[in-house]
């Protein structure tokens, strides 16, 4: 690692989530290191601040969107004051990392812990509070019986003990891991951006198979409804809720323990693809879906959440379970023509809610949409599937570089605050010099693009 070394001698630290510590760093408990602020606000004006365990502490404003809503708080009177620097803890959720150190004044929540720092170094506990082994120390100090009651009150917080470097130590390693996963983060985002761009030139393709056909040379008809334009002669358009059932199913063909939940979260938007499952997303059976059957994500449907699972299970109510008439529709099909931008557009700007905006399915299944011969529905899927197939192949590439670059920074992170590795020397390049290391990902970003975009000119 760039020829950073350990530090020549340890000692225990007689501290189970930390484990051996450079010698000359001492330990003591978080009381010495930190002390509890409770100055309320008197106006409620000032930013409202929120804690999370992807982003730390940010201004709720930069977050909402939609006409969302920044609280559902009548007044912030009273809410706890934050001042750049402090440590904020969503005591509820310390044991996920939900806490951070803030980068601006404002507010926040009164049932959030609010703690400055007695001897400087506030990015460093930052880091460290923010490792999974804190976490795991944090949890196992924490009042309740599950995790969804934990609570890490100041007395336990305070009582549990901490590394402490010098102070100057504390810079080098919070500046170095400021430079490390500032560069980590930008590779990431690049490769979100890049499988953005990805997903975008799938859509293209899957868009004009689903509503002009295979054929380029076909013949072609006026739908007679505006937003579908003109489709190929042989198909025919039909009405949604005449071709499929909603919420068809009482009871499951396996025993209920067998099967899968799926929740929003669970579902990728604009790809039809369903993300890893966790069997516990959400409580209760919710609504019964089987193999064949389409769920649309009614919640904000300009996430384009549809997909067609291949198996039986339960899901959120916010999904609709929407089972194809086989004679008229391939589920396949169907799925990706509910993703077509066409459909999805329509959808959206007939929700209702300002916060939570939803679509019915009085509205859904009122809408006419092209449908060919089954047949063709089948060929045109195949062609999808294999259009598609390098690019999938690409995209799974891509998330396991991302994965395997996020592992990366965690253990960096650990590795650097606990003082495994020694970065009291590391020099932070020029600009010049970080610039020169994206080079090769701009380019490769700059040809995706210009795929995409011929591809939708087409």
């Amino acid at each position: 690692m760039e020829n950073i070394k350990p530090y020549s001698k340890y000692k225990p630290s007689g501290i189970s989530w930390l484990g051996d510590v450079p010698e000359h760093w001492s330990i003591k408990r978080i009381k010495y290191v930190f002390k509890e602020q409770d100055k309320r606000s008197e106006i409620g004006s000032e930013d409202l601040l929120s804690v999370s365990h992807y982003t730390g502490v940010t201004r709720k404003s930069d977050k909402v969107v939609n006409g969302d809503f920044m609280t559902n708080a009548k007044t912030l009177v009273g809410y706890k004051i934050v001042e750049k620097g402090d440590l904020v803890i969503n005591i509820m959720l310390a044991w996920n990392g939900s806490l951070g150190i803030s980068k601006y004044d404002g507010i926040t929540s009164p049932a959030y812990c609010v703690y400055k720092s007695l001897i400087g170094g506030e990015k460093y506990f930052g880091y460290l509070f923010r490792t999974k082994n804190a976490q795991q120390e944090f949890k196992k100090q924490s009042t309740g019986i599950i995790d969804s009651r934990l609570r890490l009150y100041t007395d336990k917080f305070f009582n549990i003990k901490t590394v402490i470097p010098s102070l100057e130590e504390q810079t080098a390693i919070a500046n170095f891991l400021d430079y490390k996963t500032a560069k980590i983060d930008r590779f990431i985002r690049k490769k979100k951006q890049l499988i953005k761009l990805l997903n975008e030139q799938k859509a293209g393709i899957i868009n004009h198979a689903v509503t002009k056909g295979l054929d380029p040379n076909a013949t072609m008809k006026p739908s007679a409804i505006e937003w579908l334009g003109d489709i190929p002669e042989h198909w025919e358009v039909r009405k949604l809720k005449y071709s499929v059932r909603l919420n068809q199913h009482n009871a499951f063909d396996k025993q209920e323990s067998e099967h899968t939940k799926i929740a929003l979260e669970n579902i990728e938007g604009k790809t039809g693809r369903i993300l890893e499952l966790n069997k516990n997303s959400f409580e209760g059976i919710g609504t019964i879906f089987k193999k064949g059957d389409i769920l649309f994500g009614k919640l904000r449907p300009y996430l384009a959440k549809v997909v067609a699972p291949n198996f039986e299970g339960s899901c959120v109510n916010e999904l609709l379970v929407l089972t194809p008439n086989t004679k008229i529709w391939n589920s396949e099909f169907l799925k990706f023509r509910m993703l077509s931008s066409g459909f999805i557009k329509m959808v959206d700007n007939s929700t209702f809610g300002a916060k939570m905006p939803r679509a019915s399915w009085n509205f859904i299944g009122g809408l006419k949409i092209s449908c060919p011969p089954l047949d063709v529905q089948k060929e045109i899927v195949l062609s999808i599937e294999e259009e598609t197939f390098q690019l999938n192949q690409l995209i799974q590439t891509i998330e396991k570089e991302i994965v395997l670059t996020q592992e990366y920074r965690t253990a960096l992170i650990a590795e650097a605050v606990t003082g495994k590795i020694d970065v009291r020397a590391f020099v932070i390049p020029t600009v010049s010099e970080q610039e020169e290391l994206y080079e090769e990902i701009e380019e490769e970003l700059d040809m995706v693009a210009e795929d995409a975009e011929s591809y939708e000119n087409e």
